[in-house]
Order: structure tokens, then sequence, then C-alpha cells
């Protein structure tokens, strides 16, 4: 007997749909994505901790989700352990999956982790109203299970998805310092491909006095600010000369080290097709993001630049040190299920890192 259930929005409009997945209440920031496919990786990026999820995209479950083979040590169809968002809206689900790779169903894993779902919303209305009004507080609602809204940006969020012990992976010649604060999966992967052995840290671990080639630090959830100890470890390191990469988070951080400031952005950025264009050029690369804040470029200290901008809405793409081997990029290069348009920002902070060796 399929259940029903309702998506409730702070401003009290109301959403009354099918159930999917778990059924249990549960409450979050309410954001959508406008990605075509990939929800397995969407479902499991760290940065939706705490959200509900809205895709644009019709169809969802049509071609189930894949099994969790390991390589590295790490899930080779997820971006980390489990699924990290709080609830996922959806306008049609299908029980009925065919793929190749597939071993169940999006609902069967959703249960598996205690994420409820629901679907029959008119995902077009709703996201409309975010794009008008914003991001707000939801919850999904199932019988008498009712509770309070809640705002997870006011919560550490970073401390929940970072790794809590020291791990390393491969064996290559570049030693590379991963500061995590919400890592994907698939971050530490290009970086495998590129001759890294990677030192992956929790989020508030005091790197400062390391041995690493370069320093990498890694998406994450939530409001950049409350990474008070994160932000204190990235000024000591911007102080230094070995490179450094950031993304997403990461950028954020790098930026609030460096003396500016970050926003939250009125509905964010998530989805596959972001264009965003290099500083001073024409040149358009169309990327995947998943973030709610940015850089407030106007208190960028005289020695940084902006590297991209969103072609969008011209916010902040990416920043960049003027003789400092440090960048970083608001969007993922390493993107997964796609568009991998600026891998190459990988192969550059590994020639900065060649470039710069010993010298630090």
């Amino acid at each position: 007997m399929l259940k029903q259930a309702k998506l409730i929005l702070e401003d009290g409009s109301e959403y009354l749909g099918t159930s999917f997945g778990y059924e249990g209440s549960v409450a979050g920031e309410m954001v959508f994505n406008t990605a075509m496919t990939g929800y397995p990786e969407s479902l499991s990026d760290p940065s939706y901790r705490g959200q509900i999820l809205v895709t644009t995209f019709p169809l969802i479950g049509n071609y189930g989700v894949p099994g969790d083979r390991k390589e590295d040590d790490l899930f080779r169809h997820f971006e980390s352990e489990k699924i990290q968002l709080s609830g996922f809206v959806v306008s049609d689900y299908t029980e009925d999956f065919s793929h190749w790779n597939a071993s169940l169903s999006l609902s069967d894993w959703m249960k598996e982790h205690q994420i409820p779902g629901i679907y029959g919303v008119d995902t077009r209305a709703l996201t409309k109203k975010l794009r008008n009004g914003g991001s707000m507080k939801a919850k999904i609602v199932f019988d008498d299970q009712d509770l309070p809204f809640e705002d997870p940006n006011s919560r550490h969020l970073v401390s929940e998805v970072s790794t809590t012990e020291i791990k390393t992976y491969g064996n290559g010649k570049h030693k590379v310092l991963l500061l995590d604060c919400g890592v994907k999966n698939n971050i530490i992967r290009c970086l495998l491909k590129r001759d890294t052995t990677i030192t992956r840290v929790p989020y508030d671990f005091d790197f400062t006095n390391e041995d690493y080639d370069g320093l990498f630090i890694s998406n994450g959830p939530g409001d950049p600010k409350l990474n008070v100890k994160a932000i204190e470890h990235v000024k000591t390191a911007i102080n230094q000369d070995r490179p450094i990469m950031g993304i997403c988070l990461g950028t954020q951080l790098m930026a609030l080290a460096a003396g500016a400031d970050t926003y939250k952005l009125k509905y964010g950025h998530r989805s596959h097709n972001q264009p965003v264009l290099l500083n001073g050029t024409k040149r358009c690369f169309i990327t995947s993001q998943n973030h709610g804040y940015a850089i407030n470029t106007d208190t960028l200290p005289s020695d940084w630049e902006v590297l991209f901008e969103n072609a969008n809405d011209n916010t902040c793409e990416g920043i960049k040190h003027k003789s400092k081997p440090f960048f970083a990029s608001q969007f993922h290069p390493e993107a997964s299920s796609g568009p991998t348009d600026t891998e190459f920002l990988f192969d550059e902070f590994i020639e900065l890192m060649e470039k710069y060796k010993g010298k630090a």
C-alpha cells in the first residue's frame, strides 16, 4: 500500500505526494538541482548534508542504484560512504529500474539509510517558488509525525561529514595533504590518477607543520565561517609558498583566510550545467556545482584576484593569488557524473607542486 506524505515549506505552502524510501518525518533546507542524471552521486554528496533536495528532471529511479564496489578503498559509484541529504523530492519515481550495473532500487537504498522521499509533486512549481523566494526551511511529514522546521546551516555540518581519522591513499611521488571538509570521492580519484600520495586529515587538524608538496582544501556543506580552526590553519599555509588548491567550500575557506568575506546566495548553484567564464577572457566552461555560499569579491585583498566568474549571475567562481601558487574553483572540476571540462585544473595543481617542490 503506497503511503501519502506531505512536503511543507516555511512560507506555509504544502505539497501532497506519495512516499518512497524510508517512512519517517524529516526537516531541512529545501534546495533544487537541475542535473539530468547522477542521482546516486548527488544523494551521497556531503555538500548536501542537512538539505531536502528537489530535482527538476522528471523521472527518477529508472536506472536503479549501482553496487557498493570499492576501488582504492573508495566506493566506486558514490561520493561518500552513505546518503548525505535529508530528503528527496521528485516529480515521478519508478521502482521498475533497468541498468546492467544496478543492484537495488533507489527506494531500497534510501530505506537502508533512513532517508524519506516523496513523488507526485509539481516540482516545476516548487522550483519556481525556490528561485523567486530563495532556499527555505522545509519538512517532509508522515501522518501525525510532525516536527519543527530546522535550519541546518546553524549546525557545524562539516564536523558531521569530515573524516575522524587520518587516512592515506596511493603511493605516488607528489605528497598531497587533503583537508577533508566533506570531500567527494571523485576528487580523491582524480588526484590518485596523477601520481600522488594523499594524506586525508580531519577538517580541524593542525597540518601547518606537516610535510607535504601541496595542500588541497575540499568541498563541504554549510556556512564556511563556522570552520574557525580550518580558516586559521589555512591562514598559516598562505603565508608559505607551497601550492594550494581548493574546491567549493575550499574556495570560501581560502578567501576567508586571506581576509575576504562570504555571503549566502539566494538559492545557490546546484546543477551540472553552470556556465563559467575564465576571468578576462570569453572562454566559457560548463561546470557542475553544489554550493549555497559565495565570495564577496569586493573584499578580496589586493594580492588576490578573481579566476572564474559565473556567466549567469556574475558571482565569483574561483580565485587565485597574484604571485603565489594558490588557486581555487567554486565549481567541481572532478564532477561525477560530469561534465569534466575543467578536470585540467588538477593537472595545473600537479605542475605547481613539481615547480615549487623543495622551495618552501
